[in-house]
Formats: C-alpha cells, sequence, structure tokens
C-alpha cells in the first residue's frame, strides 16, 4: 500500500504538476529560439560583455604576446612616402632592416596582386628574408586576388586575410583554414606561425590542422586586450607598434625585431580596413591587429572554446526544468529575488570559466530560459488559481480561498478537485412559506428580496469558516470542514462549533433584516436550519463543460430531511435550529440543547435523537 501511494505521488508530481509542465514547454520554447537564431544577438552582447567585465581587472586580465610586432604604414609614413599605393621598392629598405633582426616571420597584410616595374627587386628581398608571408583576399564576386608570380614564388609562406564580421560588426571568429578538394589555405596568422615552426624545429608551436570535413575552419577569437596604436611608443602601445617609416630608415634598435612575429599593415585614416573588436567599437581600430589577436591566440592557445551543440541543447532542457522546480512553490518575494540572483549567479559562472578556461558558454540563452520559465510558471499557477478560485468563488472567505491555494496539490489532480471521503457537517436552510411570499411580489423585487436576504446568510456562513456549497431556491446548503478533510476529533468538533455559531449569527443577521424589511413594507422572513455532521463525498460534480465543487452522501440527505422538519418542533423554540445527536455531541459543552424528538431514518437500525439549540452555556469562571 505504501509502494502504490509512493508510485502514484511521482506519478502526479512528474506528470500532471506546474514545474514540470512549465519546465517543458519553457525548453521548447527556448530551443525552437536557439534553432532559429532568436538568441544570437543577446549573445553576442552577452560576448562582448565578458571581455569587458575581464578588462576592469577584478579578474586576471589577458595581455598582448610580447613577441608580436606591428609596423603601420600611419599617417607620418604616408606624409613622408606620398600617398598610397607606394612602390614595390619602398618594402626593400625596410626588408633590409628587418633581416639583421632575424623575426621569427615578417607578414605582409597588403594585397600585392598587380604587376610592378619594382616587382623584381623587391622579390629578391623577400627571398633574402627567407620569413615572408603574403596576403591572399578574395573580391566580391569570389575571385581570388593572388599575389604576382614573382612575390609568390619568393615568398616563404601566403596566408588569406579573410575575416568573418557578425551582425554587430564586431569580428569574433577568424578561418584559420579555408579547405577545399583542391587546397588548404591558411590565415595569415597561421602562416606566419607556420614560417616560424619551419626554420625552429626545437620548439614549434602545435598548430590547428586542416580538416577537409570543415570548408571554414574556425576558431573564436580570444581578444588580449584593447588595441592602442600609439607607433613608437610602445611602453603604452598594445600590441606594440613602431611607425613604417621609423624602422625603414633604422630609427629603431633591429634587436627589437629579433624572434618576433612582424606584421606590416595600415593604421592611416582612409588606408585602414575598420576593425570591430568588443574593445574596440567607436572607434574601431585597423584591420592588421586582427592578424595580431590570431598570432596571439595560436601562440598561446587562448582562443575560446565553446559547447558543441549536444551540450548546449542538454542545458537548455535541465535550467528550465531545475528553475522551475525551485520557482515552485516559493512565494511572490521569493521568485523576484530568485529572478534577480539566478542571472547573477549564471553570469558570474559563465565568467569565471571565460577567464579561467576560455571557455565561452551561453549566457542570454539559459538566464532567458530562466526567466522564460518563472514566467510560465507564474502564468500557469495565475490561471490554475483562477480555475480553483472558480470553483470557490463567491462560496467561501477569503481566508479560506487563501488556504485552499496554498494546499492545492492536495485536492487537485488531473485539473479537477479529487473526490475525498471525510467527515464534515451539512447546514441546510430554508424560508418558510416562499411560494406564498413569491405571489405577493413581482419578479425583480422577489429576486431583489430573497437576494438580500440571501447575502446576509452567506455572510453568516463564511464568516464561520464554512461554504456555501449552492443555492436551490430559497434554499442554502454550506458545508463546514471541506474541502480540506480533518482527520483529529478537535478538527471535526469544530466544524460542528462554527455551524452552530454561524447558526445563531444568522438568527441575529435576520432579526435586523426583517426590521429593515418591515420598515419598507416588505414581507418579513422565517427559516428553518438543519445540521448534521457525518462521512461525505466531497469533490468536482458535473461534465466535461461545467463542474462545481459540492459534497454528496447520506450526511447530507439528513441534514437537508431536518431542515424540513423544523417547523413543527421549533414552533415555540428560541432558535430554529434542528441537529443530529451526532451533532450534539461536538457542541454540547458549548451550547445548551434539548432533545425534541427521536427518528428512525433510512438505512440505519437505532432511532436518532434531534436536538435543538436553546443558547450558549454560561463559562464558569
Amino acid at each position: 500500500m505504501v509502494a502504490k501511494n509512493f508510485i502514484g505521488g511521482l506519478r502526479r508530481y512528474f506528470c500532471n504538476s506546474s514545474p514540470w509542465l512549465t519546465g517543458a514547454a519553457a525548453t521548447i520554447l527556448s530551443l525552437g529560439m536557439w534553432h532559429l537564431n532568436i538568441w544570437l544577438p543577446l549573445e553576442r552582447v552577452g560576448y562582448k560583455l565578458l571581455f569587458q567585465v575581464r578588462e576592469t581587472g577584478v579578474l586576471p586580465k589577458q595581455q598582448w604576446d610580447k613577441r608580436i610586432v606591428v609596423i603601420a604604414i600611419d599617417e607620418k609614413s604616408v606624409q613622408k612616402y606620398g600617398q598610397f599605393p607606394w612602390q614595390r621598392d619602398r618594402y626593400v629598405p625596410l626588408l633590409n632592416y628587418l633581416q639583421k633582426a632575424r623575426p621569427a616571420a615578417i607578414g605582409f597584410d597588403i594585397k600585392f596582386v598587380d604587376r610592378s616595374e619594382k616587382d623584381a627587386e623587391f622579390a629578391k628581398a623577400i627571398e633574402q628574408s627567407g620569413n615572408v608571408v603574403l596576403a591572399r583576399a578574395w573580391d566580391d564576386l569570389g575571385n581570388p586576388l593572388i599575389p604576382v608570380q614573382k612575390l609568390s614564388e619568393a615568398a616563404s609562406n601566403q596566408g588569406h586575410i579573410s575575416r568573418q564580421v557578425d551582425g554587430d560588426g564586431i569580428t569574433r571568429q577568424v578561418p584559420i583554414w579555408i579547405n577545399s578538394a583542391e587546397f588548404s589555405l591558411p590565415s595569415l596568422g597561421l602562416a606566419m606561425i607556420e614560417v616560424y615552426n619551419l626554420n625552429q624545429t626545437k620548439e614549434p608551436i602545435s598548430l590547428p590542422q586542416p580538416s577537409k570535413y570543415e570548408p571554414l575552419q574556425n576558431i573564436w577569437l580570444n581578444w588580449p586586450g584593447k588595441v592602442i596604436s600609439l607607433a613608437n611608443n610602445s611602453q603604452q602601445s598594445s600590441p606594440i607598434t613602431y611607425s613604417f617609416v621609423d624602422v625603414a630608415e633604422g630609427k629603431i634598435p633591429s634587436n627589437q625585431f629579433t624572434n618576433k612575429f612582424v606584421l606590416i599593415g595600415f593604421t592611416a585614416i582612409g588606408l585602414t580596413d575598420p576593425l570591430r573588436t568588443p574593445y574596440n567599437t567607436e572607434p574601431p581600430t585597423s584591420g592588421v591587429y586582427f592578424h595580431a589577436a590570431v598570432i596571439d591566440n595560436l601562440v598561446k592557445k587562448s582562443w575560446l572554446q565553446t559547447l558543441p551543440d549536444i551540450q548546449v541543447f542538454g542545458l537548455l532542457i535541465l535550467l528550465p526544468f531545475g528553475a522551475s522546480c525551485l520557482f515552485f512553490g516559493s512565494d511572490l518575494k521569493t521568485r523576484i529575488v530568485l529572478i534577480f540572483i539566478l542571472p547573477i549567479a549564471w553570469f558570474a559562472i559563465a565568467t569565471v570559466v571565460f577567464v579561467f578556461c576560455q571557455l565561452w558558454i551561453p549566457i542570454a540563452a539559459p538566464i532567458g530560459t530562466v526567466l522564460i520559465a518563472a514566467v510560465g510558471l507564474q502564468l500557469r499557477e495565475q490561471y490554475e488559481k483562477q480555475q480553483l478560485m472558480n470553483l470557490f468563488a463567491k462560496h467561501v472567505s477569503p481566508e479560506t480561498a487563501a488556504l485552499i491555494w496554498q494546499r492545492k496539490e492536495e485536492i487537485i489532480e488531473d485539473g479537477k478537485l479529487q473526490a475525498q471521503e471525510l467527515i464534515a457537517t451539512v447546514l441546510f436552510m430554508d424560508i418558510r412559506g416562499f411560494t406564498t411570499i413569491s405571489e405577493t411580489l413581482k419578479p425583480r423585487e422577489l429576486l431583489n428580496w430573497l437576494n438580500e436576504y440571501l447575502d446576509a446568510m452567506t455572510d453568516c456562513i463564511m464568516d464561520n469558516g464554512g461554504v456555501v456549497d449552492k443555492y436551490i431556491g430559497d434554499a442554502i446548503m454550506a458545508v463546514f470542514g471541506v474541502p480540506f478533510p480533518n482527520a483529529k476529533p478537535e478538527g471535526i468538533r469544530q466544524d460542528a462549533l462554527n455551524a452552530i455559531a454561524a447558526s445563531l449569527a444568522m438568527h441575529k443577521r435576520l432579526r435586523q433584516l426583517n426590521k429593515r424589511l418591515k420598515s419598507q413594507g416588505k414581507p418579513v422572513i422565517k427559516f428553518g436550519i438543519g445540521i448534521h455532521t457525518g462521512m461525505l463525498i466531497a469533490g468536482s460534480v458535473g461534465g466535461t463543460r461545467r463542474l462545481n465543487y459540492s459534497v454528496v452522501g447520506d450526511t447530507v440527505n439528513v441534514a437537508s430531511r431536518l431542515e424540513s422538519m423544523n417547523k413543527e418542533l421549533t414552533a415555540d423554540k428560541p432558535f430554529k435550529i434542528l441537529l443530529t445527536d451526532e451533532t450534539f455531541s461536538y457542541v454540547s459543552d458549548r451550547y445548551r440543547g434539548e432533545q425534541v424528538k427521536t427518528i428512525q431514518l433510512r438505512g440505519r437500525q437505532q432511532e436518532t435523537m434531534i436536538y435543538t439549540i436553546l443558547g450558549k452555556k454560561k463559562r464558569s469562571l
């Protein structure tokens, strides 16, 4: 029996309870949004925010690798050598000077796709350097832009300078390999490291290898920091940047380039390819620093890792269920606190794994999913509360309604109030001579007169913890002890006491009402009340289109029969109340009663004693 109840409880909890249904709905919605890239703009904001938090210095900051040096074709160089493009021999003195320092590799972020008269001289300098990498690209129509043949043959390697720009203008990924059936082309930065590895056999840098299954083999950039391109001020610039003209004229000590990855590109206004990073958005920085970031990530193996889709899906499945269970059962204040704490906690986790593990986990989707689950659960509970209150609206006091909502899991199953066998006290009351009175009043006057009476009596019932089961014309059926069963005798006794208290309150209220009715020239009211305490069944009664909460059983019939006997048995009594000995046994210590009759009820072997209430007992001091 215990095992059966336990399994039944699990089934109800996992299949019917709000947190699991809400979690499932939030999961489906969030996964759909992920599949449709609806979360993507917010994830991009999260990516940017992670870098900005790291840059505050609260957590360890990244630094540009000191082995990266940029030689900038800046305004100073353009002013010195004239407008771009320059003659190819302009680069010869630069390469000759760098050759003395023996840098790790030299990369040109410049396209040399048109022939010139100075190609031979430039090619000779490239070949003598033995570590120069030239840039390849594609035009807007997809046609390849390849360095002229002489320069290509002289160069040690070639690398593409393509980069991916997201919808918000920030570059987050780099295709380190562009793969096809015919070739695999590395990015400029990777091609430079390949040249370094060829000349440095003792400690080569391990690199990602091309994969024929990925046409664009991307990595996520872990931007080292803000780009501050103050040429010739190596103590402040990031990464170290020198002016082209100063290097070409030998103003920078050659040892500043020894074993360095030297990038040559534009920073002059009008020449540069704008580059937006998480740190440099307005204004953007220069495109040459994109390749510097690629080299930095590859050298330090610090590029960002991301979760595989299967793990993201798992995350978006687990989080809403966990959040729904956490929110479930919490009050509104607790939920508001959790709504603030959980996103902050998740962002803190994302920041820690970003800084210390180079792992970029989704931020917006998990936080958004948790918020969806919270809102969904709140809306579902509001709907459930409305459905539940529809059953009890106008039937119970606000305090009882709040209690019903707090303990709803005890009585709701499959969207219905489950049947319960319980001991409760049923009260029936009816107006004497209603048919005769109705014939003397117009329909509208009769309804107003009746509603005024029903409203007054209902207040007395609800003020004493009763539930108005139904109105039957001029009759009222009320129950004390539902919807939650009282397993202890004290609770059953209290229900009986409440019923008697409500009955006495109705007598007092009726006297006040009759005075007002009499002054208005309207018929006064007489009633009778029948009360019985016993076993009954409580639950949802009705069909699929209409349900009511009600009680059924022999206890209801007994109370109704007592009410109909009231006229003849209480004519000379102070209160028009009849109750069975079952009910009187619970209230006899508080109220004075008198036995008025003994009757044989159907289905009972022993006769039932009927009592009436004479008033409250005086309490001894």
